[in-house]
């Protein structure tokens, strides 16, 4: 996928940025910056992209995400109504060397230089207690100064560094190879297949968006994206059928088909394939934790 490069807000006053975001359509486009993510989903979820990794992401998720790798959180449309319960997430962007290579070399902070080298392929935390005090920590971060400012982002990278269930999210071959001539066109196949995913798109149409024959589309998507469109596709139904077994609101041959299936043993199929679960076997497991 080709995402936009977005400039993150700093000023002369702060070494990097912490912020609370209350609206859930916030950069809500796929983009990259030099300066590495640190979030926290005080309440929300929806779907995660992160690098070639599609996966659902739920309140109380920590993701760290390392400089200038392609990221994207789409929250579910309940959180768009306007009766729905706000969003409510903690974003901290820092420079992965702003405190200067010296720093980072230092034999003590091994753990933190890791953490970073490690969040190039973005690290996942899901651990409610671990999560919650980091949580409070990030909080503590957007309304404090000083030395003490620092210090905190150091305490959260060291405890990530140090949990022995963080997760790595993109693939350890992923590599974008980021052309801006194409920009508008790869945009333009992501959020179409977002906005459309519970309908059967068609070679001809979604080639038609991209502006390329349908004889091209398949060589131009998988050369970009390293994946078939239809895998593609494929992980973004998957992401949202995750989500539909965790909320347990329907049987699993409704989620299918509002998932954008339409055959319940292409279904099976390609869910086992991409989570190494059934759906049965999901939803126990997410309950069961």
């Amino acid at each position: 996928m080709k995402p936009q490069l977005l400039k993150v807000s700093t000023n002369i006053v702060q070494s990097f940025s912490a912020r609370r975001d209350t609206e859930p359509d916030i950069n809500s486009h796929w983009h990259y910056h030099p300066e590495a993510e640190l979030i926290y989903f005080k309440n929300g979820g929806g779907t995660q992209f992160i690098g070639d990794s599609i996966e659902h992401f739920k309140t109380g998720d920590i993701v760290l995400v390392g400089g200038n790798l392609p990221h994207f959180w789409k929250y579910d449309d309940e959180y768009f109504a306007e009766d729905a319960s706000r969003v409510d997430v903690i974003v901290i962007h820092f420079n992965e060397n702003f405190w200067g290579d010296v720093f980072l070399n230092l034999p003590e902070n091994k753990v933190i230089k890791d953490t970073l080298e490690q969040a190039k392929r973005g690290i996942r935390v899901r651990d409610s207690i671990t999560n919650t005090e980091t949580g409070n920590i990030m909080e503590r971060i957007v309304c404090t100064g000083g030395p003490s400012k620092i210090m905190l982002l150091m305490d959260i990278l060291m405890a990530l560094g140090a949990h022995p269930q963080k997760q790595a999210l993109a693939s350890m071959g992923f590599h974008y190879n980021f052309q801006e001539a194409e920009k508008d066109r790869i945009n333009a196949i992501y959020n179409y297949t977002i906005a459309n995913f519970k309908n059967k798109i068609k070679l001809e149409e979604i080639a038609a968006i991209a502006n390329v024959s349908p004889n091209s589309f398949c060589r131009f998507f998988k050369s970009r994206s390293h994946k078939t469109y239809s895998q593609f596709i494929n992980e973004i139904r998957v992401g949202h059928a995750c989500k539909l077994l965790i909320d347990n609101q329907l049987n699993v041959k409704e989620i299918c088909y509002e998932s954008g299936f339409y055959n319940f043993a292409s279904f099976h199929k390609y869910f086992k394939q991409i989570t190494g679960k059934s759906p049965l076997g999901y939803q126990k497991t997410f309950v069961r934790n």
